[in-house]
Parts: C-alpha cells; sequence; structure tokens
C-alpha cells in the first residue's frame, strides 16, 4: 500500500532577515515619553501645553521647568510652574524626574499662596505627553481659569 499524505509544504522562507527587521524597528522614531526627563517636559511637554491652553480659549500664561521645593510641603521636586497673566498661578510637580513619577498639581489665585496639594494622574498605568497636557488643561479650565466660563 502506497502512502498518498503528502508531506506538508514546509513555511516559505522569511523575505526579510533578521537584521532587517532589527533596522525597521531602529527606524521608528521613540515615543516622545522615551526622551530624558529634562529633553521631554522643557522641548515637548511645555510647547504642548501653551498651545492647548491658548487652543482652549486661555490666555498666553509663562511656563517653566524647575526643581525647587514644592508649594505646601517644601520637599524638593521637578515642577512645570505657570503663571496666567491675571495673576493665577498653578505648579504640576513630579517626585523624581520621570513622567511616571508620583504627580501632584498646586493651585493658587491672584496674590494668595498655594494652600493644598491635589494627587494628579494616579490611576494612570501609560503616562503620556497627550494625557498630561488634556487633564491639566481640563484642571485648569474646571476652576474656570480658562476661556469664556
Amino acid at each position: 500500500m502506497t502512502d498518498s499524505a503528502q508531506p506538508a509544504d514546509p513555511k516559505p522562507a522569511d523575505p526579510k532577515p533578521a537584521e532587517a527587521k532589527a533596522e525597521a524597528k531602529a527606524a521608528k522614531p521613540p515615543a516622545p515619553e522615551d526622551k530624558p526627563f529634562a529633553e521631554f517636559v522643557p522641548n515637548l511637554l511645555i510647547p504642548a501645553l501653551a498651545k492647548e491652553i491658548q487652543a482652549y480659549g486661555g490666555p498666553s500664561c509663562e511656563l517653566t521647568f524647575v526643581q525647587g521645593p514644592m508649594p505646601v510641603v517644601g520637599s524638593e521636586c521637578w515642577q512645570v510652574t505657570g503663571a496666567l497673566p491675571n495673576g493665577r498661578r498653578f505648579w504640576l510637580c513630579f517626585t523624581s524626574d520621570s513622567i511616571n513619577a508620583s504627580k501632584t498639581i498646586a493651585l493658587a489665585e491672584a496674590g494668595a499662596e498655594p494652600s493644598l496639594l491635589e494627587s494628579f494622574l494616579i490611576d494612570e498605568k501609560k503616562m503620556t505627553q497627550a494625557l498630561l497636557v488634556s487633564r491639566l488643561v481640563q484642571r485648569l479650565n474646571g476652576q474656570k481659569w480658562l476661556g469664556a466660563n
């Protein structure tokens, strides 16, 4: 008796050698969030934040990136500080030099000092530039500091 079963065709050879695949992956630009913190915040986060505040109807604001004492508690942190033309101020604080670090936000009306720190984005598993910008602008708008509120 003859065996009529044909052997299975071997898998066709991969048209791309492993080196080409590695180059393709390497050619993909890194996500903005993968950049070093000291480069990401001033060069990407702050310009995106300024643009979104204005797009939301807010005034131009002065944004800075500094390391200094956290409002209210005084512990050292990295922070994005914002000053709106009407004297209102805000601080987005990072407890270490990583966008995935614990974050807090503090707000102060004109002529006042901040008196409360709020946790900021504590439940997010993946931190992105878009998320940081949208939630900070959303928080400022919630204070009725932006646009025609």
